[in-house]
């Protein structure tokens, strides 16, 4: 029989004591409570929505968003009116809900962001990382659009406004200006189109941009637009400081005030002289069923639909991973998704009355008026808006709808950058979030810097057309070809019954066949079709240098490598031969599931008692 001395029982307990108490220092920052989770959140570690209205705002407000108000109108209008709603509703149902929904409850299943999701197919973990670059790259100009719009705010704190055409030879607008104290910059007579420009144009060209002729001419920073992007980002570090507690209680005004100033712009632009010609033109009898057989209405329908629905940017993974289990994450999706597309048809009515309007004025068909994108938001509009009564009140309202339209979607973007990196470092920033989303946001803030330069624009444009475009398209076909085809279709809809309950396979007749079938269909040909058709981007007339495109470029392919870098690297990782190796970079890793042990259910629960067995077996077996 082996005997122990004195020194060998007390080694062994001083090693164990410096073990523990080790041990224990380094658990000391993750077992420190967050305080961002609230004492009701189900989930302890990364906490829960606070009500399912914060939930329902946050994602109807990061699906709101500008393009519903200056792209869809024009694209309405541009392909037929009222038959462009037969192509958008089509698309909606093949391509939007499918993708909506499937992002939704991937996320709300595993409660984890973009890239962590992955460890259901591990070989595409790249294209986690794709979505949390593409929105990095848009939170930078994004929050540049805002403070466009701040400014725009600002100066609407004059009477006349300073982009609207005025009679200069009268005497109430000398005594006006004189009291206002503007300066001949940013006044335009009447009759002085300067280069053939409108008043707005030319405000927003020299005034406001203070635009340079090209990119290669950069210029000085403009101050008052690098102050409003200041501002812009401090308002988004505030919503976001305390991370979803704080930014779902911003939504309650942020996500609704938009609708009020919409319904308040219809009533008036209904009474004007001429909004009858405007809506007739967007969506009454002047639409065009011929323009069904063209393929670009089907394929802008489609593109419409599922950038409008921000598919593939990682912002409805972060959101909904933030649910409670047993959300019914399908009803939501379907109250979003149509809330959506009917803010878009409603928003077209208060622009286009208006612009008709504005076609009355100027004597000119609402199609030499009409326009998308900032031509509509910072030109045309603003022009139709100065000559109204009381201008400055409605503009006021224009451009802070603008501006929350804009933060709600701004929010979700620097909540995929968070959450991403709370994820994957949970020890180190689980009570630093504040921390975490103000570095976030003063870096993101010095990296737009060059986008409130005189070629500012030029950069904006630049981003939106390389990070903004296909690469979604290719990000959102890997996405639903490795859940349906690598993962399984069926394993992921038993995954989605753990959460909402048992259906019928009639109920996910449908949805089946949009996963397996109809959806990456659709993605591939309007990919396929987005790639044939690329044109080097241009701002109006301004052609962009071959440096300005070879980084656009670069930026594109910055976003995409990583997709085949990380599924190499999967490959390498794994043991066992080539077929070996593919099977395991393809399935689940073994900590795949729901986040806490109480829904893993049967399905899942095996796995980790199993884990949980050989962890006990190994742990007691201790040498004296």
């Amino acid at each position: 029989m082996k005997t122990y001395s004195l020194n060998n029982i007390t080694g062994v307990l001083f090693r164990n004591s410096v073990a523990a108490e080790q041990d224990n220092s380094d658990n000391n920052e993750a077992n420190k409570p967050d305080p961002h989770v609230g004492q009701k959140d189900e989930n302890t570690d990364r906490g829960n929505w606070s009500n399912k209205r914060e939930y329902m705002l946050s994602m109807i407000g990061y699906a709101v968003g500008l393009g519903n108000v200056w792209r869809f109108p024009y694209l309405a209008y541009k392909h037929g009116g009222g038959a462009f709603l037969i192509p958008y509703t089509i698309m909606l149902a093949v391509a939007g809900l499918p993708l909506f929904f499937l992002e939704s409850s991937f996320g709300q299943f595993c409660s984890q962001g973009p890239i962590n999701v992955w460890k259901s197919v591990p070989i595409l973990q790249g294209v986690g990382i794709t979505m949390m670059l593409v929105s990095t790259f848009v939170a930078i100009y994004y929050n540049v659009i805002i403070a466009y719009s701040i400014y725009y705010l600002f100066a609407s704190f004059q009477f006349p406004l300073p982009w609207s055409a005025k009679d200069c030879n009268s005497t109430a607008y000398n005594t006006t200006a004189s009291m206002l104290n503007e300066t001949a910059e940013n006044q335009t007579c009447q009759n002085d189109f300067l280069g053939g420009k409108s008043p707005s144009e030319n405000y927003w060209d020299t005034v406001a941009l203070r635009r340079t002729s090209s990119m290669d001419e950069t210029g000085p920073v403009v101050w008052h637009l690098a102050l409003c992007l200041l501002l812009a980002w401090i308002l988004v570090g505030a919503a976001l400081f305390k991370g979803i507690k704080s930014s779902g209680k911003v939504v309650y005004f942020t996500a609704t005030f938009p609708y009020a100033v919409l319904l308040i712009l219809l009533i008036r632009g209904a009474t004007l002289e001429g909004a009858k010609d405007g809506i007739e033109y967007y969506i009454g009898s002047k639409s065009n069923l011929t323009k069904l057989s063209d393929a670009e209405v089907w394929k802008d329908a489609a593109t419409q639909i599922f950038f409008s629905l921000s598919i593939a940017w990682g912002g409805l993974m972060a959101l909904s991973s933030y649910n409670k289990f047993y959300n019914n994450c399908y009803q939501d999706s379907i109250i979003v998704c149509i809330t959506n597309c009917g803010t878009s048809v409603f928003a077209g009515f208060a622009i286009f009355s208006i612009l008709g309007h504005m076609a009355h004025v100027y004597q000119k068909p609402v199609s030499e008026v009409a326009d998308a994108g900032f031509g509509l938001a910072f030109i045309a509009y603003p022009d139709a808006l100065s000559k109204l009564p009381i201008s400055p009140l409605w503009s006021i309202l224009f451009f802070f709808m603008l501006i929350t339209l804009g933060l709600d979607s701004q929010f979700a973007g620097i909540e995929v950058i968070a959450t991403c990196l709370q994820d994957a470092y949970p020890k180190l920033f689980k009570s630093r979030r504040g921390i975490v989303t103000t570095g976030v946001c003063i870096v993101l803030f010095f990296l737009g810097l060059p986008c409130v330069t005189g070629a500012g624009i030029y950069w904006v444009n630049l981003i939106d057309t390389f990070c903004a475009g296909w690469i979604l398209l290719v990000a959102g076909l890997l996405e639903v070809l490795g859940l349906s085809i690598l993962y399984g279709g069926n394993r992921f809809i038993k995954d989605i019954e753990m959460m909402i309950g048992t259906k019928s396979s009639l109920f996910w007749l449908w949805w089946r066949a949009c996963w397996f079938f109809i959806t990456p269909v659709v993605l591939s040909i309007i990919l396929v079709w987005s790639i044939y058709t690329f044109t080097s981007p241009t701002y109006g007339s301004v052609q962009y240098p071959d440096w300005g495109i070879s980084l656009g470029w670069c930026m594109t392919a910055f976003c995409l490598i990583w997709i085949p870098i990380f599924a190499v690297w999967k490959l390498l990782k794994a043991s066992g031969g080539p077929w070996q190796r593919i099977k395991t970079a393809c399935s689940p890793t073994e900590d795949w599931g729901p986040y806490l042990e109480c829904h893993r259910g049967e399905r899942y629960a095996k796995k980790e008692a199993t884990n949980a067995n050989i962890f006990v077996i190994s742990h007691n077996k201790i040498p004296l």
